[in-house]
């Protein structure tokens, strides 16, 4: 199989920790030369412990499973094969539009054993938001859930998407599309991952930006080696034996992929599958407790959820530590989350899908400060930079724009796809801008102060604008539309369009809600807009072009 080597600089777990400088001086990044995800979280556990659990399965209906070490490489296989007699090779990308099941782990790691790019997709796209990615990234094959092979079959009569290859998990077919349970049954089941190099394209996940369309974020093989030494401190190193990790997250997401499928996994422990529909926080507690989870990952929104409903009855004393991120969590959580999971840790994160867990916070290790994010991860160098020039001449406690050492960073994400002008606007002056401004103190402690741009994070997802804009203005009763993010209580922020009528329309609430559900079946369910305001006219700049801070003047959100 492809080599594997111990990386002794990533086993935190392993050792005694009394401060953030004590780890900082010790830590260095070590990247080998060859490097395969699917070898580091599969194969190799495979062979060394082929009867321990690797991921544990249950659906809403209560059904159960496991699949050990074994049984996931084997799985991974007998898809790669098939994959590759249906001509998925080197660089090729596979689109992976499944929800947290395990088919969604064994796609990822069939599709890096043949060195192909693994384009994962939300199940919560819509035909226009699917057809956009697969056009774009030019998809050679794609792994759909059953419920939502007809928005895929949708997308490929309206988008040129060339896909030789079609698999539908749990459900039927449309089009050429085959079921994949049928596809892989008569597969060989055994597939070494063939040897990568650590800088060798792995994955291609699409984020919204606020211009223009999404973009394509190409990660390499090492990027999984980047996020180690963030999760091992976020998780405060409880890596060892008896560990057990889950995310309510969509598996479609750098978070909720790389902060705990992945790490877990490269650690040899097991991960809770569970696909049971929109999150529900009691039944979040009855996982907690059935599965004996030591480290869960959840967004703000869902802890807030969560802290409304009586935990009593649960026996939640497993876990140990509650990572988060997104958007603030407030004290308020993590007192919640001391008393009701007997003095459980809570960290949070920042990060993007270009260069994620970068600052991060280790109550163990060093005080948490109100109002602030943490101090920068052992081996990655973050700074407050001038947003100009992207030179980092910020004094303390004066506002720039965050920003992270780009080269020798595994983190570091390579390049948008297909948008050189774009990766050149990201990375300037040898720092990836992340286009958030910050504060960091004398101390190193960093702060969020707001964001460079206009994208909005609802719920621990980002949307940009741009598309809900497009997307309304493609209904035949709207001349033009604006969209910000205005506060929800639960979920930090929610979209509010601003609706400009064509000719022989007028406002209504049937207009209105005719609106939302335009946006919410075209694009991702998470992204229509939860208000709609009809107005005469838009604020514009002498350019033409929308100004979203009067709307956001409007609101009363601008100082």
């Amino acid at each position: 199989m492809a080599t594997t080597e111990r990386l002794d600089r990533y086993q935190f777990h392993e050792h005694d920790w009394e401060s953030f400088e004590e780890l900082r001086e010790w830590f260095e990044w070590e990247v080998p030369d060859q490097f395969n995800i699917a070898a580091y979280v599969c194969d190799r556990w495979a062979a060394e412990k082929p009867d321990e659990t690797a991921l544990f399965v249950e659906d809403a209906a209560g059904a159960t499973d496991t699949y050990t070490f074994a049984e996931f490489e084997a799985a991974a296989s007998r898809l790669a094969n098939y994959l590759a007699d249906n001509g998925v090779g080197r660089g090729d990308r596979v689109g992976v539009n499944l929800p947290q099941k395990p088919e969604t782990a064994i796609a990822h790691v069939a599709v890096w054993k043949l060195g192909a790019v693994s384009l994962p997709l939300s199940t919560l796209f819509g035909p226009d938001a699917l057809g956009y990615r697969l056009s774009d990234a030019d998809a050679t094959a794609c792994i759909v859930d059953g419920s939502n092979a007809a928005a895929l079959h949708e997308a490929r009569q309206d988008y040129d998407i060339g896909l030789a290859s079609v698999l539908v998990v749990d459900g039927e077919p449309v089009g050429d599309g085959r079921v994949y349970e049928d596809a892989v049954a008569d597969r060989d089941a055994g597939r070494e991952a063939v040897e990568t190099s650590a800088e060798d394209d792995a994955l291609l996940i699409y984020t919204s930006g606020t211009t223009g369309d999404p973009k394509g974020v190409l990660h390499a093989h090492r990027v999984l080696l980047g996020h180690l030494p963030g999760i091992q401190i976020v998780g405060d190193f409880e890596f060892g034996e008896g560990t057990r990790f889950w995310t309510p997250a969509e598996w479609a997401w750098i978070a909720s992929l790389f902060n705990i499928v992945w790490p877990a996994l490269f650690y040899g422990r097991p991960v809770l599958a569970y696909h049971g529909g929109e999150f529900d926080p009691a039944t979040a507690f009855e996982l907690l407790d059935r599965y004996d989870v030591t480290m869960l990952f959840a967004p703000p929104t869902a802890l807030r959820f969560m802290m409304q409903v009586p935990s009593e009855g649960y026996d939640v004393d497993s876990l140990r530590v509650i990572g988060s991120g997104g958007e603030s969590l407030g004290e308020s959580v993590a007192q919640w989350a001391e008393a009701t999971f007997d003095g459980a840790l809570v960290h949070e994160g920042y990060g993007q899908t270009e260069a994620n867990v970068t600052v991060l916070e280790n109550a163990r290790l060093a005080e948490q400060r109100p109002g602030t994010m943490g101090l920068a991860v052992p081996g990655h160098e973050v700074a407050i930079v001038d947003p100009e020039t992207a030179e980092p001449t910020v004094e303390p406690g004066e506002v720039g724009e965050i920003a992270v050492r780009y080269e020798g960073d595994p983190v570091c994400f390579e390049e948008y796809w297909n948008k050189p002008a774009k990766t050149d606007a990201k990375v300037r002056n040898g720092w990836l801008l992340t286009e958030d401004l910050g504060t960091v103190d004398a101390d190193g402690y960093f702060a969020f102060e707001s964001r460079k741009d206009d994208v909005i994070i609802s719920s621990g997802y980002r949307i940009g604008p741009e598309e809900i804009e497009e997307s309304l203005a493609s209904h035949e009763a709207v001349a033009d539309a604006a969209v910000i993010g205005v506060p929800h209580d639960e979920r930090g922020e929610v979209p509010k369009a601003y609706v400009l009528l064509a000719d022989g329309h007028g406002p209504s609430d049937d207009l209105r809600e005719t609106l939302m559900s335009h946006v919410k079946d075209r694009l991702a369910k998470y992204e229509y807009p939860r208000e709609v305001e009809f107005v005469d006219e838009l604020p514009r700049t002498t350019t033409g072009k929308v100004r979203r801070r009067n709307l956001r003047e409007r609101e009363g959100l601008v100082d």
